[in-house]
């Protein structure tokens, strides 16, 4: 466990974490994956003490991304959706556990006895469009052509059997909004949650042009008009994505993301949402506020943690939602102990960036309570909502899925208990590829101290379970190997796995 120095309380001026400031954490973390802007929000409730844009929002018109720019929050839409569900649930005029076919007309037989509950938990089994080879996420689709796609799939699954996120539980979910509500989508989310807390950066891609951003025309001078028109000065402006090699992206409409990934923000505008409804006033009833919050159970009894796109883990009251759209990567986590509410809100424009391990990070910086109490410096960490024997089977069936062999497992919590000690879980798993690692060996011999690669899960005192590794990019300068194109590539593949392992999602 690691020291953490001087105990922080609330609105610490103080905004470090094991000697880096947030700041310098950002800015590494947005240099080694090549990030080209983001927006960093903070809620220390009821206040919102800090929000700070770094790098381009777009970086061909070379605008900066600030603490109004809009970007696509991409899979958190679900949320929005989940609480346009539970307001309609408010107002009785659903049944969670009634089947969607109740009140959306015409979907294929072999969906009609999905409930309502069942798709907001993602275990409905029913084929995500997006999967499909003819889906093109910036096209305007129809909810029609959408189910279309999806129906001529068969169920992945029974209902209630497994958890896997499809975007069409979530268009389902919309339309059902649509048809109980007698309003648009975009109406009923723009009257009962934008407007009813009155957002000013949030809206649908179809309303961008609404935004207070220059003419880009051909021929046009962009930062010019804000010297004759104050209309200008402090400009919210929507955000330009990009796609792993930093190749502009087109922008993906509402209708092909419809319910699931739909919805534009600030990031302040996000924090302020959930502050919102981390209290009574999106969601007013509080059991109907556990509800969503709770895990899943599936109809064998075995629980998942999660719901409705939110992941849950057994550090108290710690939640996250996030993910990634074309172009884009989001993130926002919340720790809901009733002695702080601190949520991190991270956006930004470039796809595949998974902020789980900065998030936890940057809101250490806020509170020491919630520190890994680990040597983040030197090691990447995930908290898991699995039982650490669950999370080791995770771990194993997914480099088994890879190909990678696994050399050795070392069960220390049952070799202590063989030595007559007792200990919590601590399992070092051991795997790698000897093709591969052969390679870093003939360059420099002593690396092979280092290899095999391996990742451990252990359970902390306080019961949360860890996935963790040691950062590779030790090894590269350890050994003179900033330039060796194979540990890059491990690095990306050791975050790969953990990501999968640790996430529902």
């Amino acid at each position: 466990m690691m020291e953490q120095g001087v105990k922080k309380v609330r609105g610490s001026a103080d905004v470090t974490y094991l000697g880096k400031a947030i700041d310098q954490m950002i800015w590494e973390f947005m240099e080694e994956k090549k990030i080209p802007g983001l927006t960093l929000a903070i809620v220390q409730a009821p206040y919102i003490p800090r929000v700070v844009g770094y790098g381009m929002s777009d970086v061909e018109q070379k605008r900066l991304a600030s603490a109004i720019t809009v970007w696509p929050v991409g899979p958190i839409s679900q949320a929005y959706a989940a609480v346009a569900v539970m307001q309609l649930y408010e107002q009785k005029k659903i049944s969670l556990q009634a089947p969607v076919s109740s009140y959306v007309s015409g979907l294929p037989e072999e969906w009609e006895a999905v409930t309502v509950e069942e798709l907001l938990a993602h275990t409905s089994g029913i084929f995500d469009y997006r999967d499909g080879a003819e889906y093109d996420s910036t096209k305007e689709y129809s909810p029609k052509e959408l189910i279309s796609m999806a129906a001529a799939q068969p169920l992945q699954f029974a209902p209630g059997q497994a958890v896997r996120q499809s975007a069409t539980n979530f268009l389902l979910l919309a339309q059902m909004v649509e048809a109980v509500s007698g309003m648009s989508y975009h109406d009923f989310v723009t009257k009962y949650q934008i407007e009813a807390i009155g957002l000013k950066h949030t809206c649908f891609s179809e309303d961008l042009g609404k935004l207070n951003e220059e003419d880009l025309s051909p021929g046009g001078k962009l930062h010019q008009q804000f010297k004759s028109n104050p209309y200008y000065v402090n400009p919210s402006e929507h955000a330009k994505g990009y796609d792993g090699g930093l190749n502009p992206m087109p922008q993906t409409t509402s209708s092909a993301l419809k319910g699931f990934s739909d919805i534009w923000a600030s990031a302040e505008d996000v924090s302020f949402w959930d502050i919102c409804l981390a209290g009574s006033i999106l969601i007013h009833e509080p059991e109907n506020r556990a509800w969503l919050y709770s895990g899943i159970q599936l109809k064998d009894g075995s629980k998942v943690p999660a719901h409705a796109g939110w992941q849950f883990y057994n550090h108290t009251g710690l939640m996250d939602i996030k993910g990634t759209v074309p172009g884009f990567s989001t993130f926002l986590s919340r720790f809901t102990d009733p002695s702080e509410l601190v949520c991190v809100t991270l956006l930004a424009n470039k796809e595949g960036i998974d902020f789980t391990n900065l998030g936890r990070k940057i809101a250490a910086a806020f509170g020491d309570a919630l520190a890994t109490g680990f040597n983040d410096n030197d090691l990447v960490l995930y908290e898991c909502g699995y039982s650490a024997d669950e999370t080791v089977s995770r771990l194993t069936e997914e480099l088994k899925k890879r190909g990678i062999p696994v050399f050795a497992k070392f069960d220390h919590k049952k070799n202590a208990k063989e030595a007559g000690l007792d200990m919590k879980a601590a399992t070092v798993v051991v795997f790698g590829s000897p093709a591969v690692g052969t390679h870093l060996m003939l360059e420099n011999p002593s690396i092979c101290l280092e290899l095999p690669l391996k990742m451990a899960v252990w359970e902390d005192g306080a019961g949360s379970v860890w996935l963790g590794y040691k950062k590779l990019g030790l090894l590269e300068t350890g050994y003179g190997m900033e330039k060796n194109p194979i540990l890059g590539k491990m690095k990306g593949l050791m975050e790969s796995i953990a990501v999968h392992v640790a996430n529902v999602y």
